[in-house]
């Protein structure tokens, strides 16, 4: 998976945005305001995701190309590198994971509008 590919699928995603609150080398992805996948434009080998506790520590314990969130809470954010093992599966499976924890973190009025954007 490249840089292109990631953004096509984050933007698949729906009521997601993209945008660069960070400055123009790092590309963010949101669902109602919040953030669900951050990547660097120079070093696109990579992305931070949003993870389950417990499931974080169990996917760094299992794959080297996962490693505690660059720059995140570690507890909850997950650097994933796309260039090693990891398959395009388990990538997008990682992406919905997190976007996925993010809308259901929403307040259900917001949920229920992205419910009904899809």
């Amino acid at each position: 998976m490249n840089i292109e590919e990631l953004r096509d699928y984050c933007l698949l995603k729906a009521s997601a945005t993209e945008g660069f609150p960070f400055g123009e080398e790092t590309l963010v992805f949101k669902v109602g305001g919040k953030i669900f996948l951050i990547t660097s434009l120079t070093q696109g080998d990579r992305f931070n995701v949003k993870c389950d506790p417990e499931l974080a520590v169990e996917l760094r314990e299992r794959y080297s190309e996962v490693q505690p969130g660059y720059h995140m809470n570690k507890k909850m954010w997950n650097t994933v590198f796309m260039n090693g093992t990891l398959t395009r599966k388990q990538l997008l499976e990682m992406i919905d994971h997190s976007y996925d924890l993010i809308v259901n973190s929403l307040p259900k009025k917001i949920r229920d509008e992205i419910i009904a954007d899809n």
